[in-house]
C-alpha cells in the first residue's frame, strides 16, 4: 500500500502540472497534498466496505486502465527507441540487481494472501472453479508483466527507471493520459490490500469468534489506522525503487517461496530430505538465499538505491525537443 501511495504522489503531481501549468511551488503541486487528497476522495470510502464482492467492479476498471497503458507503451516503442541513447551495457543478460528484481518480480505476482477473502467471496465456491480462476488469473498476468517488460526494455534499455512511466517525457500527453489511468488503477487496487490488513488485524487481535462481525465504530477505527498509518510512511520518500526493493525481499520472496514450501514439508510425510520433498526444498533454500542476499545488497548500496530520477525529465527529452510530436 505503501507502494501505491509513492505512485500516485509521483505520477499526478506531474500530470497535474502539465495539465494546469500550476507553478512546481503550488500546494496542488506537493506530491503530499495530493496523495492526501487522494486518500481522502478515493482510497478511504473504497475501503471502508466490509465485503470485498463489493470491488468486483472497480477491478475490472482497473483492467481496462491496464490495457489502455499497455497500449501506449507499444505505440511509443517506435518513436521513444529512436531518441534514447544507446548504452554500452544495454543487453547484458543480467548483473548484481538480478537479487532485487527477483524480489520485485515477486512482489508483483504475491497473492497469497488474498486468497481467503476472494475465495470466500466467490459464488458457488468449489475448488475446481478456484482452480480455473486462479491458473486464468496467473497466466493472464504472466502475459501481461512479460509486455510491459520486454516492451519497456526494448524501449528505455539500461536507462529504464523503476517506474516505467517516469521515462516519458512530460509533453507527451499520450503518456501523461496514460499516467492518469495509471494512477486509477492503483487506487482502485489500493483497497484489496487494504482489506486483507484488516482482516489479519481483526482476526489476530480483536476477533475471538470468526463468526461473528466486529462493530461498526472498530470497522472504521482499523480501517482508518492502516490507511492513516500508510499515508505518513509513503509520504517520507518519494523513490518507488527502493520501496518495491524492501517489499520484494522482505515480505514477497519468503511469503511466494519460503512459507509455502516449509508448510509442505512440516505437513507432507516422509522425511524432509526425501526424494519427494527435494523440490520443495530447493524453494526453500531459493527463497532464503535471495532473501538474505537482498537484504545484504540494500544495506551496501543503499546510498545508490535511495536515489532515483523522481520528477526528473531524462536527458534524452532535453535533446529532442523540437519534435513536439511526442515531447
Amino acid at each position: 500500500m505503501v507502494s501505491y501511495n509513492v505512485v500516485v504522489g509521483d505520477t499526478v503531481t506531474k500530470v497535474i502540472i502539465r495539465l494546469t501549468g500550476i507553478s512546481q511551488d503550488s500546494v496542488f503541486a506537493k506530491r503530499h497534498i495530493i496523495v492526501l487528497i487522494a486518500t481522502l476522495l478515493i482510497t478511504v470510502p473504497l475501503c471502508l466496505y466490509r465485503k470485498i464482492s463489493k470491488l468486483a467492479k472497480i477491478s475490472f476498471i482497473s483492467l481496462v486502465c491496464i490495457g489502455f497503458i499497455l497500449f501506449s507503451i507499444l505505440i511509443r516503442i517506435g518513436t521513444m527507441s529512436e531518441i534514447v541513447p544507446h548504452h554500452p551495457n544495454a543487453w547484458a543478460f543480467f548483473n548484481k540487481d538480478v537479487i532485487p528484481a527477483i524480489g520485485i518480480m515477486a512482489f508483483a505476482f504475491m497473492c497469497h494472501h488474498n486468497t481467503f477473502l476472494i475465495y470466500g467471496s466467490m459464488e458457488n465456491a468449489t475448488e475446481k472453479r478456484w482452480e480455473i480462476v486462479t491458473h486464468i488469473s496467473i497466466l493472464t498476468s504472466l502475459v501481461v508483466a512479460l509486455l510491459f517488460g520486454i516492451a519497456g526494455y526494448a524501449t528505455f534499455t539500461a536507462f529504464s527507471q523503476g517506474d516505467l512511466l517516469e521515462n516519458y517525457c512530460w509533453a507527451d500527453d499520450l503518456m501523461n493520459f496514460s499516467r492518469l489511468l495509471f494512477s486509477v488503477q492503483i487506487l482502485l487496487t489500493y483497497p484489496i490490500e487494504c482489506f486483507v490488513t484488516r482482516e489479519v488485524i481483526t482476526n489476530s487481535f480483536l476477533r475471538k469468534d470468526p463468526n461473528v462481525p466486529i462493530s461498526e465504530r472498530t470497522h472504521y477505527l482499523i480501517t482508518l489506522a492502516i490507511v492513516g498509518t500508510t499515508y505518513f510512511i509513503s509520504i517520507s520518500t518519494d523513490c518507488l525503487g527502493v520501496v518495491l526493493e524492501l517489499n520484494g525481499v522482505l515480505a514477497a520472496v519468503p511469503l511466494a517461496y519460503a512459507l509455502p514450501a516449509v508448510s509442505y514439508l512440516q505437513l507432507e510425510e516422509g522425511h524432509v530430505l526425501s526424494v519427494k520433498k527435494l523440490p520443495a526444498l530447493v524453494v526453500v533454500l531459493f527463497g532464503i538465499t535471495v532473501a538474505f542476499l537482498g537484504v545484504v545488497f540494500l544495506i551496501v548500496d543503499f546510498n545508490e538505491v535511495d536515489t532515483c530520477s523522481h520528477g526528473k525529465v531524462m536527458d534524452y527529452c532535453f535533446n529532442n525537443v523540437t519534435n513536439t510530436s511526442i515531447y
